[in-house]
């Protein structure tokens, strides 16, 4: 018999044998995986929310326009360096610098200004709390990149003489709306009827976590009319495109200290933010995410390979009579070690199987609260990782049986 056949063939009878094995102690043997049933559930919940956070990125970034800078009083960034008791003191914004920003500025190409808050929304007797209402200047459609998918946006006129219409998000408009077209109807925010003049786009969730389908989107000239304009305005810059806006923040940096009469000694009184920021945000969450899950991970994963050693020495143990016949009749000592690392390893597998179908439905259960998404290079990841377990810590055990004294091994009892 050819090495290659005689290799092939004790790779077949070394994995019957560890799954007869497993199948005469399955409860010894699916205890003794715990661990790595549940560093594998910890490893793939972790990966599975890191690929969701990443697949979700840019298309939240898109909701947020293209190419665009906002204008505020307060940074986005609210790291160790966050001085708030400073930025609570600036000035705010006003709506004026819509048209001062635009007509100083040679590079950008809509500027639009945005103010919100938390409202109540009633159709009839169908009411939704909690609702972001926006009110915008007409260019804010084309800064933030919105599209309707029925009706129409408001025009520059309407924002002028302050008329009571909106723009409706998908889900907000399917809540007040379950049956017939939305547009035409009355709506009623803050005990003001308004018109529904237009229907937006299914966009989604920003970052997996707000819906960004659930708003109203009204003139900000009628919604300072209801709740005022002394706080809170937002400043949209768009550009043509990405390099023309890195020269561009520049610009309106000037712009904006110009118009707020700033020195050449004193530090800005507002802040520039970019949907880049988030991006920053978003990798300090996944370091610390795979930080702590890592070790965890880690932790459950030798605890486990210390386990599946444990019950190999006893596994050695029991068979050592078995051994000592197989020595006997010609086994290599390579054939007795490599028959009891594939049953560790086919052990650490067992428990990758089922830290994999837990695994499973708690991503979508997960999906449903946050993001998260499964894919096969986790799966594959996870098996690679079961069987390094396997082999390392089933390595000693499988190696005392291979060295062991045939004699002696026939003798035991």
């Amino acid at each position: 018999m050819s090495r290659l056949n005689r290799f092939i063939n004790s790779s077949w009878e070394g994995l019957k044998i560890s799954l007869n094995a497993l199948r005469i102690n399955k409860t010894r043997s699916v205890l003794t995986t715990l661990c790595i049933i549940i560093g594998i559930v910890m490893v793939t919940l972790m990966n599975a929310v890191s690929n969701g956070m990443d697949s979700e990125f840019d298309k939240s970034m898109a909701m947020m326009g293209q190419n665009v800078i906002y204008v505020e009083t307060q940074p986005w960034n609210r790291g160790p360096d966050y001085k708030w008791w400073e930025y609570r003191n600036r000035r705010d914004m006003k709506l004026d610098y819509v048209e001062e920003i635009k007509e100083a500025s040679r590079l950008a190409s809509e500027v639009s200004a945005t103010v919100a808050q938390s409202a109540t929304i009633r159709y009839k007797d169908t009411s939704t709390e909690g609702v972001f209402l926006a009110g915008v200047t007409q260019k804010y459609f084309d800064t933030a990149g919105l599209d309707v998918e029925q009706g129409r946006v408001f025009t520059t006129e309407e924002v002028r003489r302050g008329q009571k219409v909106t723009v409706l998000g998908a889900t907000l408009a399917d809540k007040l709306f379950e049956r017939g077209t939305p547009l035409g109807k009355e709506i009623r925010i803050s005990g003001q009827e308004f018109t529904v003049i237009g229907i937006l786009e299914k966009q989604g969730k920003f970052l997996g976590l707000a819906d960004m389908d659930r708003r109203a989107i009204t003139p900000i000239t009628v919604y300072g009319q209801i709740y005022g304009l002394r706080s809170g305005i937002q400043l949209a810059v768009k550009f043509p495109n990405e390099e023309i806006m890195k020269e561009g923040e520049y610009e309106v940096e000037g712009i904006m200290r110009r118009i707020r009469g700033l020195e050449a000694t004193e530090e800005n009184d507002f802040s520039i933010n970019k949907p880049q920021a988030f991006k920053a945000q978003l990798e300090s969450f996944k370091t610390g995410l795979y930080i702590v899950g890592g070790a965890l991970t880690a932790l459950s994963l030798i605890i486990g390979g210390i386990g599946v050693m444990n019950i190999m020495f006893v596994s050695v143990r029991e068979r050592t009579k078995e051994i000592g016949i197989r020595k006997a009749v010609g086994a290599k000592a390579w054939e007795i070690l490599y028959q009891f690392l594939i049953e560790a390893v086919v052990m650490c597998l067992l428990g990758g199987l089922i830290g994999l179908a837990i695994s499973y439905p708690l991503s979508l259960l997960l999906n449903q609260l946050f993001i998260a998404s499964i894919d096969l290079s986790v799966v594959f990841s996870a098996f690679i990782l079961c069987s390094l377990v396997g082999l390392v810590f089933g390595f000693i055990p499988a190696y005392k049986a291979a060295k062991s004294d045939p004699i002696e091994s026939l003798r035991y009892e």
